[in-house]
């Protein structure tokens, strides 16, 4: 212990872990951008349904991350898969759900599938993927993953790092958990039309985000392929 607090700089590293992790994804995750939408999905709950289907979203949220920044660039990395094909193929899948929400609001289909996610073994589409942590996060996840730190001093410093990474995430599911526990709220101020105009808006946004996705798996394809 007494080495970890004698590491010039460790917790300055771990600071800066944490704040990458948390910075890098926040805005991809949106969680307040998400919270009309999953609301309206939710909108024939109860209230306790959507507590309990918000907790296993966050808890969902944070295990997906998990693993796409600790072992995602080593899965594909097994299976011979790019980062930019992961982004091509997230980004459609955004791009098709936002569309929908775009086209029909929230769809009888739509709420049956998010009334079963109310129960743990099915809380994870489409609530929690694609739209809480969609491909856009998972790319961003293993993307962040992928940067080896500068070489620790020793294991102390590089747990230390891993301990802030864990962190990070665990302050994205907690914006989760904050931003749709008390999404009702907001429906309350806005009221039905409101809500519904945001909705629209929130799909549309969601749309914008996956084809930006796409277009940036595309960039990316070429690039390889042009400096190959």
């Amino acid at each position: 212990m007494h080495d970890l607090f004698a590491l010039p700089g460790a917790f300055s590293d771990a600071a800066n872990t944490f704040l990458l992790i948390y910075a890098g994804l926040f805005p991809i995750v949106n969680p307040v951008g998400s919270a009309p939408i999953f609301l309206a999905m939710t909108r024939h709950f109860t209230l306790q349904q959507r507590h309990k289907a918000v907790g296993w979203i966050a808890l969902n949220g944070f295990l997906l991350l998990l693993g796409s920044l600790f072992v995602g660039s080593h899965v594909l990395e097994f299976f011979g898969i790019t980062l930019p094909v992961v982004r091509i193929a997230g980004g459609l899948v955004v791009t098709s759900f936002g569309w929908t929400l775009l086209q029909a609001g929230v769809r009888d289909d739509d709420h049956d599938a998010a009334q079963r996610a109310a129960t743990p073994a099915d809380s994870f589409y489409p609530l929690t993927m694609p739209l809480t942590v969609g491909p856009g996060s998972i790319s961003v996840a293993i993307t962040l993953g992928s940067q080896r730190p500068p070489e620790p001093e020793n294991i102390a410093h590089l747990a230390l790092l891993g301990i802030a990474a864990v962190l990070g995430l665990i302050a994205i599911s907690l914006s989760i958990y904050l931003c749709y526990r008390f999404a009702e709220r907001l429906t309350e101020t806005l009221g039905e039309s409101g809500t519904n105009v945001l909705v629209r808006l929130s799909a549309f946004i969601l749309l914008c985000i996956g084809i930006e996705i796409v277009w940036t798996g595309v960039s990316a394809l070429l690039g390889i392929h042009a400096g190959g």
